[in-house]
């Protein structure tokens, strides 16, 4: 490529240095392959961002993992495990708000059976489920939970659930393709009610499976951070790469041109450097790899940015502890749509961690934005504090503002699992498979969570790594050649 500097060859070539983009390239690594990963951003992890500002500990981004076998495996093999810190048990308890209070989510039986959150007709409608007929066709997640479960069920558990995991809707979520589980337990088992209790039995033998190949029953089912947050994991990673005499690490590297060339990839950055690889992988968001590949296949690139991303905001905010009559006895509060509150959430930050707040004081992490606030990007950062601020007061019953205060924005924040989500996914695939050595991944596609971008790092690695397997025994590799 003309004006662009000279590059070694790679075998692989990995553009997004976020988590899913780390885990690949960690495990390509530690197989000992030639791997070069390209972020555009001086900050390696994406979205995890930890930050400290006068005392202050934040999470700008994902504030815990969910302990899994797999994380637990990454975790252990950086030797982390010491370092790792759990919320404490009290935390546990999860709010929502009905009619601007605060209601504690049932974790029994018999608190679910005076929940003001389901009541007597929620009741009804779940008794019913068991009889209800699987649907032939794919629903929005409301359409399914509002047939299966009933109109209260969406609005007091679903709805705000959304909001503060997809900082979505759920009348545009595929149920199908956002929450897979759902929808596999009523077509396996023809009911939720059934499927739950199959999938109890299926737990425990998992348990047994787990704790024989060395998960620790302690971590089971609980959240993750660190002292200095989650970024602890993605450093550890970072150095662990940078100790790789056969991976490279290109940060502040924005790739803005990427091209086929005598079977193999070339990518230049906005310097001019150049970068040769057999394979490239994209793990940047959609519309990013969309943008990239704008020369390589235009219907490609329409697809990819056809994904939406709405924009969130997190709006930390810290108080004296004397200030707020709520006891936080909780991991945080979740805001149902129809409460009318511009707030999706709050986590109770120094509750789930009392070091991220100085002495004598509580620190929230509150997010606003994504598809019931569009216009977030529109509002200044002091406009935003005011926003959330005046909401959680009203509902914690705090007197006065807060003494601390950070805004961190997500123009495009989290992908949304729309219908015919799964079917643009499958025409992606298509496409890309035309291409001999590209392949695209993130967390548009296979699960959003931190958790889910790392497995799917790992699974890339292992596709990659049994294609070179096949192509160094003469045998064929799936994807088709061009």
């Amino acid at each position: 490529m003309q004006g662009a500097t000279q590059a070694e060859e790679q075998s692989f070539l990995i553009i997004g240095g976020g988590i899913t983009g780390l885990s690949l390239a960690l495990e390509l690594g530690r197989h000992n392959k030639s791997v070069t990963l390209v972020e555009a951003d001086e900050h390696l992890g994406g979205n995890i961002r930890s930050v400290t500002e006068q005392g202050w500990h934040m999470e700008l981004g994902p504030n815990t993992l969910m302990a899994q076998p797999s994380l637990y495996q990454l975790i252990n093999s950086l030797n982390l495990t010491g370092k790792a810190i759990f919320p404490p048990e009290a935390s546990r308890k999860r709010y929502v708000v009905k009619d601007s209070k605060l209601i504690a989510l049932p974790d029994s039986l018999k608190s679910a059976l005076k929940s003001p959150l389901i009541g007597f007709e929620g009741w009804r409608h779940l008794l019913m489920e068991p009889f209800r007929k699987p649907a032939s066709h794919e629903e929005t997640l409301a359409a399914f939970v509002r047939r299966r479960l009933g109109q209260n069920i969406l609005s007091h558990f679903v709805d705000p659930f959304v909001s503060g995991v997809y900082a979505g809707a759920p009348e545009r979520l595929s149920a199908k393709t956002a929450f897979p589980r759902l929808y596999y337990l009523e077509q396996t088992h023809g009911s939720l009610l059934r499927g739950g209790i199959a999938q109890i039995r299926y737990r425990k033998k998992r348990r047994a499976k787990d704790h024989e190949a060395g998960f620790p029953e302690e971590w089971r089912g609980k959240l993750v951070s660190f002292p200095e947050g989650l970024s602890t994991l993605t450093n550890g990673i970072r150095h662990e790469l940078e100790r790789l005499p056969n991976v490279r690490l290109v940060t502040g590297s924005r790739v803005e041109k990427i091209s086929r060339e005598n079977l193999t990839w070339h990518a230049v950055d906005q310097k001019g450097q150049a970068f040769v690889a057999h394979k490239l992988i994209l793990t940047t968001p959609a519309h990013v790899s969309g943008s990239l590949l704008s020369n390589i296949n235009a219907e490609l690139q329409s697809e990819l940015e056809s994904i939406v991303y709405p924009p969130l905001a997190a709006v930390v905010l810290g108080y004296p502890e004397r200030a707020v009559k709520h006891p936080l006895d909780g991991f945080g509060m979740l805001i149902p749509s129809k409460e009318n509150k511009q707030t999706l959430g709050v986590l109770f930050s120094s509750t789930l961690f009392p070091q991220r707040a100085p002495k004598g004081h509580v620190l929230f992490t509150c997010f606003i934005g994504g598809r019931r606030n569009p216009a977030v990007n529109d509002q200044s950062d002091e406009q935003l504090v005011n926003t959330v601020s005046s909401d959680i007061s009203q509902l914690l019953d705090i007197d006065t503002q807060p003494v601390f205060t950070k805004v961190a924005r997500w123009s495009q924040a989290i992908p949304q699992y729309d219908i015919e989500h799964l079917a643009r996914i499958a025409k992606i695939d298509k496409i890309a498979q035309a291409y001999a050595g590209l392949h695209l991944i993130g967390n548009w596609r296979d699960g959003i969570s931190v958790g889910d971008c790392i497995d799917n790092g790992h699974v890339m690695a292992q596709t990659l790594l049994g294609t070179e397997t096949h192509a160094s025994t003469g045998a064929s590799p799936s994807s088709n050649e061009r």
